[in-house]
């Protein structure tokens, strides 16, 4: 039994980098779990394709894909702080301390690409985007839509409150 829970434990950990684009370290998936993992990753890739086709949106245009805005929620940001766990994989809120991504320590107002000491990609280096709070919002619903070309393979917070939770835990941090 101990078995079996550390390996789910360890299945977790591995899926929680890998959606943050720090899977490359991880071992190699079985036959099992790739075929899985490209059966469930094509619809996902056409889905990009085409949100990439139709162009990242405006440095300003806050606009999302399901039509909501941050304005329509309260954020909570005890419960930004559990849904932040999916992101704390690869980011911390404490200031210069970078991981596979980059830390989110005064994310709020400062120009997305500019962390001291990351290595951020040309196309988020280059978006011209300050992270409001509405921007980030957008943002978290579908990171590639916003920047394509960004290295953060996470597919996004689909759902608005969440997103509006996590930004209000970022806000609460100082972040």
């Amino acid at each position: 039994m101990k078995k079996i829970q550390l390996g789910l434990m360890a299945s977790a950990s591995a899926l929680l980098l890998a959606a943050c684009g720090g899977g490359e370290s991880e071992p190699a998936a079985t036959e099992e779990t790739a075929a899985e993992e490209t059966t469930e990753a094509a619809p996902a890739a056409e889905d990009a394709a085409a949100e990439e086709d139709a162009g990242a949106p405006a440095a300003d245009d806050v606009a999302t894909l399901d039509g909501t805005t941050l304005a329509d929620f309260t954020g909570d940001a005890a419960a930004g702080e559990k849904t932040f766990m999916q992101c704390a994989a690869c980011h911390v809120v404490e200031p210069g301390v970078n991981r596979v991504g980059p830390s989110l320590a005064g994310i709020v107002g400062r120009a997305a690409g500019s962390v001291e000491g990351f290595n951020y990609t040309d196309a988020n280096a280059n978006s011209g985007i300050t992270w409001t709070p509405e921007k980030m919002f957008q943002y978290l619903e579908n990171p590639q839509r916003v920047i394509p070309g960004t290295r953060m393979a996470f597919a996004g917070l689909k759902d608005g409150q969440d997103r509006a939770n996590v930004i209000a835990y970022l806000q609460s941090t100082g972040s």
